[in-house]
Protein backbone atom coordinates (compact mmCIF):
# COMPACT_ATOMS: atom_id res chain seq x y z
CA UNK A 1 0.00 0.00 0.00
CA UNK A 2 1.37 3.38 -1.04
CA UNK A 3 2.21 5.75 1.82
CA UNK A 4 0.53 9.13 1.50
CA UNK A 5 3.05 11.95 1.57
CA UNK A 6 1.85 14.96 3.56
CA UNK A 7 1.69 18.37 1.88
CA UNK A 8 4.12 20.60 3.74
CA UNK A 9 2.86 23.85 2.23
CA UNK A 10 0.94 25.17 -0.73
CA UNK A 11 2.26 27.99 -2.90
CA UNK A 12 -0.37 30.67 -3.32
CA UNK A 13 -0.97 33.03 -6.21
CA UNK A 14 2.42 34.67 -5.88
CA UNK A 15 3.92 33.95 -9.31
CA UNK A 16 3.42 36.83 -11.69
CA UNK A 17 5.17 37.83 -14.87
CA UNK A 18 5.82 41.36 -16.08
CA UNK A 19 6.33 41.30 -19.84
CA UNK A 20 9.31 43.39 -20.85
CA UNK A 21 9.11 43.16 -24.63
CA UNK A 22 7.94 41.08 -27.55
CA UNK A 23 10.71 38.89 -28.94
CA UNK A 24 8.94 37.11 -31.76
CA UNK A 25 5.43 36.93 -33.19
CA UNK A 26 4.32 33.97 -35.28
CA UNK A 27 1.13 32.63 -36.72
CA UNK A 28 0.33 30.47 -33.69
CA UNK A 29 1.72 32.42 -30.78
CA UNK A 30 3.98 35.10 -29.38
CA UNK A 31 7.25 34.91 -27.45
CA UNK A 32 8.00 37.57 -24.87
CA UNK A 33 10.85 38.43 -22.60
CA UNK A 34 9.45 38.79 -19.11
CA UNK A 35 10.38 39.21 -15.47
CA UNK A 36 9.14 36.59 -13.04
CA UNK A 37 8.34 38.35 -9.77
CA UNK A 38 8.38 36.72 -6.35
CA UNK A 39 8.46 37.60 -2.68
CA UNK A 40 10.92 40.15 -1.29
CA UNK A 41 11.60 41.77 -4.68
CA UNK A 42 12.72 38.47 -6.23
CA UNK A 43 13.16 38.91 -10.01
CA UNK A 44 14.14 36.37 -12.69
CA UNK A 45 14.26 37.00 -16.43
CA UNK A 46 12.40 34.35 -18.44
CA UNK A 47 10.94 33.78 -21.90
CA UNK A 48 7.16 33.40 -22.16
CA UNK A 49 5.49 31.55 -25.05
CA UNK A 50 1.81 32.44 -25.33
CA UNK A 51 -0.78 30.68 -27.51
CA UNK A 52 -2.75 32.97 -29.79
CA UNK A 53 -6.43 33.28 -28.91
CA UNK A 54 -7.60 31.80 -32.22
CA UNK A 55 -5.70 28.57 -31.44
CA UNK A 56 -7.04 28.10 -27.91
CA UNK A 57 -10.10 26.25 -29.22
CA UNK A 58 -8.05 23.69 -31.18
CA UNK A 59 -8.01 20.76 -28.78
CA UNK A 60 -5.17 18.76 -30.33
CA UNK A 61 -2.96 21.82 -30.64
CA UNK A 62 -3.47 22.70 -26.97
CA UNK A 63 -2.93 19.09 -25.90
CA UNK A 64 0.42 19.06 -27.68
CA UNK A 65 1.38 22.44 -26.23
CA UNK A 66 0.62 21.16 -22.73
CA UNK A 67 2.33 17.85 -23.49
CA UNK A 68 5.49 19.64 -24.58
CA UNK A 69 5.57 21.66 -21.35
CA UNK A 70 5.11 18.56 -19.20
CA UNK A 71 7.75 16.63 -21.12
CA UNK A 72 10.44 19.30 -21.12
CA UNK A 73 9.79 20.27 -17.49
CA UNK A 74 11.71 17.17 -16.40
CA UNK A 75 14.50 17.48 -18.98
CA UNK A 76 17.07 19.16 -16.78
CA UNK A 77 20.34 19.39 -18.67
CA UNK A 78 22.82 22.14 -19.44
CA UNK A 79 22.36 21.62 -23.20
CA UNK A 80 18.55 21.74 -23.17
CA UNK A 81 16.51 24.90 -22.61
CA UNK A 82 14.71 24.66 -19.27
CA UNK A 83 10.95 24.95 -18.76
CA UNK A 84 9.80 26.53 -15.49
CA UNK A 85 6.04 26.87 -15.53
CA UNK A 86 2.89 26.09 -17.52
CA UNK A 87 0.14 28.61 -16.89
CA UNK A 88 -3.07 30.06 -18.22
CA UNK A 89 -4.02 33.72 -18.55
CA UNK A 90 -7.27 35.09 -19.97
CA UNK A 91 -8.03 31.75 -21.63
CA UNK A 92 -4.61 31.35 -23.28
CA UNK A 93 -1.96 28.88 -22.16
CA UNK A 94 1.64 30.01 -21.77
CA UNK A 95 4.99 28.44 -20.93
CA UNK A 96 7.63 30.21 -18.86
CA UNK A 97 11.06 29.01 -19.85
CA UNK A 98 14.75 29.78 -19.75
CA UNK A 99 15.70 33.01 -21.48
CA UNK A 100 18.72 32.50 -23.69
CA UNK A 101 20.75 35.64 -24.25
CA UNK A 102 22.14 34.65 -27.60
CA UNK A 103 21.21 33.55 -31.12
CA UNK A 104 20.19 30.40 -32.95
CA UNK A 105 22.44 28.64 -35.44
CA UNK A 106 20.59 30.15 -38.39
CA UNK A 107 21.39 33.65 -37.13
CA UNK A 108 24.93 32.58 -36.24
CA UNK A 109 25.53 31.17 -39.73
CA UNK A 110 24.09 34.27 -41.40
CA UNK A 111 26.37 36.51 -39.35
CA UNK A 112 29.41 34.46 -40.30
CA UNK A 113 28.54 34.97 -43.96
CA UNK A 114 27.85 38.66 -43.41
CA UNK A 115 31.27 39.08 -41.80
CA UNK A 116 32.90 36.82 -44.41
CA UNK A 117 34.14 34.51 -41.71
CA UNK A 118 34.65 30.75 -41.99
CA UNK A 119 33.85 28.64 -38.94
CA UNK A 120 36.78 26.53 -37.80
CA UNK A 121 36.26 22.79 -38.17
CA UNK A 122 36.99 22.20 -34.47
CA UNK A 123 34.37 24.77 -33.46
CA UNK A 124 31.75 23.21 -35.75
CA UNK A 125 32.44 19.81 -34.20
CA UNK A 126 32.32 21.31 -30.70
CA UNK A 127 28.86 22.83 -31.29
CA UNK A 128 27.57 19.51 -32.64
CA UNK A 129 29.04 17.68 -29.64
CA UNK A 130 27.07 19.88 -27.21
CA UNK A 131 23.86 19.07 -29.11
CA UNK A 132 24.81 15.39 -28.92
CA UNK A 133 25.09 15.74 -25.14
CA UNK A 134 21.57 17.11 -24.91
CA UNK A 135 20.20 14.40 -27.20
CA UNK A 136 21.95 11.64 -25.26
CA UNK A 137 20.26 12.86 -22.08
CA UNK A 138 16.82 13.22 -23.68
CA UNK A 139 16.98 9.84 -25.43
CA UNK A 140 17.88 8.09 -22.16
CA UNK A 141 15.17 9.79 -20.10
CA UNK A 142 12.80 7.53 -18.16
CA UNK A 143 9.55 8.10 -16.32
CA UNK A 144 9.19 7.94 -12.53
CA UNK A 145 8.88 4.15 -12.77
CA UNK A 146 12.13 3.79 -14.69
CA UNK A 147 10.50 3.05 -18.04
CA UNK A 148 12.10 4.67 -21.12
CA UNK A 149 10.09 7.59 -22.47
CA UNK A 150 11.34 6.99 -26.00
CA UNK A 151 11.84 10.69 -26.67
CA UNK A 152 12.59 11.65 -30.28
CA UNK A 153 13.00 15.39 -30.89
CA UNK A 154 12.21 15.18 -34.64
CA UNK A 155 13.20 18.79 -35.32
CA UNK A 156 16.95 19.04 -34.65
CA UNK A 157 17.82 21.96 -36.90
CA UNK A 158 19.56 25.32 -37.04
CA UNK A 159 16.53 27.23 -35.74
CA UNK A 160 16.20 24.96 -32.73
CA UNK A 161 19.80 25.15 -31.53
CA UNK A 162 20.72 28.23 -29.53
CA UNK A 163 24.14 29.59 -28.61
CA UNK A 164 24.22 31.86 -25.58
CA UNK A 165 26.61 34.79 -25.61
CA UNK A 166 28.47 33.01 -22.81
CA UNK A 167 29.05 30.05 -25.16
CA UNK A 168 26.47 27.56 -23.90
CA UNK A 169 24.81 25.50 -26.65
CA UNK A 170 21.12 24.70 -26.03
CA UNK A 171 18.67 22.43 -27.81
CA UNK A 172 15.15 23.86 -27.76
CA UNK A 173 11.63 23.45 -29.17
CA UNK A 174 10.32 19.97 -28.38
CA UNK A 175 7.01 21.01 -29.95
CA UNK A 176 6.85 18.08 -32.39
CA UNK A 177 8.81 15.62 -30.29
CA UNK A 178 7.26 12.25 -29.61
CA UNK A 179 7.37 10.52 -26.25
CA UNK A 180 5.30 7.83 -24.65
CA UNK A 181 2.34 9.28 -22.79
CA UNK A 182 3.07 12.94 -23.50
CA UNK A 183 2.43 14.01 -27.07
CA UNK A 184 -0.06 13.14 -29.77
CA UNK A 185 1.71 11.30 -32.56
CA UNK A 186 0.51 11.09 -36.17
CA UNK A 187 3.59 9.64 -37.86
CA UNK A 188 2.86 8.04 -41.20
CA UNK A 189 0.34 10.68 -42.23
CA UNK A 190 2.09 13.99 -41.66
CA UNK A 191 5.75 15.01 -41.81
CA UNK A 192 6.40 17.88 -39.43
CA UNK A 193 9.71 19.65 -39.10
CA UNK A 194 12.21 21.27 -41.43
CA UNK A 195 12.54 19.21 -44.59
CA UNK A 196 16.24 19.87 -45.20
CA UNK A 197 17.16 18.60 -41.71
CA UNK A 198 14.95 15.48 -41.68
CA UNK A 199 16.15 11.90 -41.69
CA UNK A 200 15.23 9.79 -44.76
CA UNK A 201 12.73 7.75 -42.74
CA UNK A 202 11.07 10.87 -41.35
CA UNK A 203 10.89 12.43 -44.82
CA UNK A 204 9.40 9.20 -46.18
CA UNK A 205 6.50 9.09 -43.67
CA UNK A 206 8.00 6.21 -41.71
CA UNK A 207 8.13 5.64 -37.97
CA UNK A 208 11.19 7.25 -36.38
CA UNK A 209 13.33 6.49 -33.36
CA UNK A 210 16.28 8.24 -31.72
CA UNK A 211 18.52 7.43 -34.70
CA UNK A 212 16.46 9.88 -36.74
CA UNK A 213 17.70 12.68 -34.48
CA UNK A 214 21.27 11.53 -35.07
CA UNK A 215 20.86 11.89 -38.83
CA UNK A 216 19.54 15.42 -38.25
CA UNK A 217 22.56 16.10 -36.06
CA UNK A 218 24.75 14.96 -38.96
CA UNK A 219 23.01 17.50 -41.19
CA UNK A 220 23.64 20.20 -38.58
CA UNK A 221 27.33 19.31 -38.43
CA UNK A 222 27.81 19.12 -42.20
CA UNK A 223 26.03 22.46 -42.63
CA UNK A 224 28.26 24.10 -40.01
CA UNK A 225 31.35 22.71 -41.75
CA UNK A 226 30.38 23.52 -45.34
CA UNK A 227 28.43 26.71 -44.73
CA UNK A 228 25.42 25.36 -46.63
CA UNK A 229 22.89 22.54 -46.32
CA UNK A 230 23.45 19.81 -48.91
CA UNK A 231 19.74 18.90 -48.90
CA UNK A 232 18.23 22.37 -49.18
CA UNK A 233 16.29 23.06 -52.37
CA UNK A 234 13.87 25.73 -53.59
CA UNK A 235 10.84 24.27 -51.76
CA UNK A 236 10.32 22.07 -48.68
CA UNK A 237 8.93 19.31 -50.90
CA UNK A 238 12.01 19.33 -53.14
CA UNK A 239 14.24 19.32 -50.06
CA UNK A 240 12.31 16.35 -48.68
CA UNK A 241 12.86 14.41 -51.90
CA UNK A 242 16.59 15.21 -51.85
CA UNK A 243 16.81 13.83 -48.31
CA UNK A 244 15.19 10.60 -49.51
CA UNK A 245 17.10 10.09 -52.75
CA UNK A 246 20.32 12.11 -52.89
CA UNK A 247 23.58 10.22 -52.48
CA UNK A 248 25.61 11.33 -49.48
CA UNK A 249 28.78 12.97 -50.83
CA UNK A 250 32.38 12.48 -49.78
CA UNK A 251 32.82 15.61 -47.68
CA UNK A 252 36.57 15.63 -48.29
CA UNK A 253 35.78 16.53 -51.90
CA UNK A 254 33.55 19.44 -50.81
CA UNK A 255 35.90 21.00 -48.26
CA UNK A 256 39.63 20.26 -48.14
CA UNK A 257 39.63 20.92 -44.38
CA UNK A 258 37.59 17.73 -43.84
CA UNK A 259 39.96 14.88 -43.04
CA UNK A 260 39.36 11.13 -43.12
CA UNK A 261 38.25 10.97 -39.48
CA UNK A 262 35.63 13.71 -39.77
CA UNK A 263 34.37 12.34 -43.07
CA UNK A 264 33.91 8.95 -41.41
CA UNK A 265 31.86 10.53 -38.60
CA UNK A 266 29.67 12.36 -41.10
CA UNK A 267 29.17 9.29 -43.27
CA UNK A 268 28.05 7.22 -40.29
CA UNK A 269 25.74 9.91 -38.91
CA UNK A 270 24.18 10.39 -42.36
CA UNK A 271 23.91 6.71 -43.26
CA UNK A 272 20.71 6.10 -45.21
CA UNK A 273 20.16 2.70 -43.66
CA UNK A 274 19.18 3.15 -40.04
CA UNK A 275 21.09 -0.01 -39.08
CA UNK A 276 24.33 1.50 -40.40
CA UNK A 277 23.87 4.78 -38.54
CA UNK A 278 25.10 5.62 -35.05
CA UNK A 279 22.78 3.72 -32.68
CA UNK A 280 23.20 6.07 -29.72
CA UNK A 281 23.92 9.76 -29.21
CA UNK A 282 26.59 8.76 -26.68
CA UNK A 283 28.58 7.13 -29.49
CA UNK A 284 28.35 10.24 -31.67
CA UNK A 285 29.40 12.32 -28.67
CA UNK A 286 32.44 10.13 -28.02
CA UNK A 287 33.63 10.37 -31.64
CA UNK A 288 33.06 14.13 -31.80
CA UNK A 289 34.85 14.84 -28.53
CA UNK A 290 37.69 12.47 -29.40
CA UNK A 291 38.07 14.31 -32.70
CA UNK A 292 38.59 17.71 -31.08
CA UNK A 293 40.37 16.71 -27.86
CA UNK A 294 42.46 13.63 -28.70
CA UNK A 295 45.63 15.63 -29.30
CA UNK A 296 45.24 18.19 -26.53
CA UNK A 297 43.35 21.39 -25.81
CA UNK A 298 40.26 22.11 -27.92
CA UNK A 299 37.25 24.44 -28.05
CA UNK A 300 35.30 25.27 -24.89
CA UNK A 301 32.17 27.22 -24.00
CA UNK A 302 34.44 30.15 -23.24
CA UNK A 303 36.12 30.15 -26.67
CA UNK A 304 32.76 29.79 -28.40
CA UNK A 305 31.36 32.62 -26.29
CA UNK A 306 34.26 34.86 -27.24
CA UNK A 307 33.66 34.07 -30.92
CA UNK A 308 29.94 34.79 -30.85
CA UNK A 309 30.28 37.98 -28.80
CA UNK A 310 32.82 39.25 -31.31
CA UNK A 311 30.54 38.42 -34.24
CA UNK A 312 27.53 40.19 -32.79
CA UNK A 313 29.23 43.06 -30.98
CA UNK A 314 28.13 41.92 -27.55
CA UNK A 315 29.75 42.92 -24.29
CA UNK A 316 31.14 40.10 -22.10
CA UNK A 317 28.19 40.27 -19.68
CA UNK A 318 25.94 39.19 -22.55
CA UNK A 319 23.97 42.32 -23.43
CA UNK A 320 23.77 43.96 -26.83
CA UNK A 321 24.20 47.67 -27.29
CA UNK A 322 20.87 48.01 -29.12
CA UNK A 323 17.69 48.49 -27.09
CA UNK A 324 14.17 47.43 -27.92
CA UNK A 325 11.40 49.67 -26.66
CA UNK A 326 7.74 49.03 -26.09
CA UNK A 327 5.01 49.04 -23.47
CA UNK A 328 4.88 46.00 -21.26
CA UNK A 329 2.02 44.04 -19.81
CA UNK A 330 1.92 42.33 -16.45
CA UNK A 331 0.71 38.74 -16.47
CA UNK A 332 0.25 36.46 -13.50
CA UNK A 333 -1.87 33.69 -12.04
CA UNK A 334 -4.19 36.25 -10.53
CA UNK A 335 -4.86 37.76 -13.94
CA UNK A 336 -3.69 41.20 -12.88
CA UNK A 337 -2.47 43.41 -15.67
CA UNK A 338 -0.58 46.65 -15.77
CA UNK A 339 2.26 48.52 -17.44
CA UNK A 340 5.97 48.44 -16.84
CA UNK A 341 8.63 50.95 -17.84
CA UNK A 342 9.82 51.00 -21.44
CA UNK A 343 13.27 50.12 -22.67
CA UNK A 344 14.52 46.58 -22.44
CA UNK A 345 17.90 45.22 -23.37
CA UNK A 346 17.86 43.52 -26.77
CA UNK A 347 18.12 39.77 -26.37
CA UNK A 348 17.43 36.70 -28.40
CA UNK A 349 15.25 34.14 -26.68
CA UNK A 350 14.53 30.49 -26.98
CA UNK A 351 11.86 28.48 -28.71
CA UNK A 352 10.65 31.17 -31.10
CA UNK A 353 7.08 30.70 -32.18
CA UNK A 354 6.72 30.11 -35.88
CA UNK A 355 3.91 29.59 -38.26
CA UNK A 356 4.74 26.88 -40.72
CA UNK A 357 3.52 23.96 -42.72
CA UNK A 358 3.49 20.23 -42.54
CA UNK A 359 4.08 17.98 -45.51
CA UNK A 360 1.30 15.48 -46.03
CA UNK A 361 1.28 12.37 -48.18
CA UNK A 362 1.04 13.41 -51.82
CA UNK A 363 3.34 16.39 -51.37
CA UNK A 364 0.77 18.97 -50.27
CA UNK A 365 1.77 21.49 -47.66
CA UNK A 366 -0.84 22.37 -45.10
CA UNK A 367 -1.16 24.02 -41.70
CA UNK A 368 -1.63 21.44 -38.98
CA UNK A 369 -2.49 22.03 -35.35
CA UNK A 370 0.06 19.58 -33.92
CA UNK A 371 2.74 20.78 -36.31
CA UNK A 372 4.54 23.28 -34.08
CA UNK A 373 4.47 24.64 -30.61
CA UNK A 374 3.27 28.19 -30.37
Amino acid sequence: MMTRVPVLFTIGNEIRYEIVRKIFEGGMGIVYEAEQKGAQEFVKRVAIKVVRQNFTSQKQFIENFIGEAKLVADLIHTNIVQTYHLGEHNGSFFIAMELIRGVNLEQFSAQLKEKRRVLAIEMAVFIASRVARGLAYAHAKTDKNGRPLGIVHRDVSFKNIMIAFEGDVKLTDFGIAKARGFLTDNEGEVVAGKADFMSPEQADFQITDKRSDLFSLGVVLSTLVLGYNIFKDSTPEKSRLRVISMAIPDFRALDRRVDDRLNKILQRALARRVTQRYPEADEVLYDLEHYIYHSGYGPTNETLGKLIRGLFGVRPEGTMSESAKGGTQVMGRTGRAGKKSEGATQRAATGATRSGGTIRRGGATARSAPKKNP
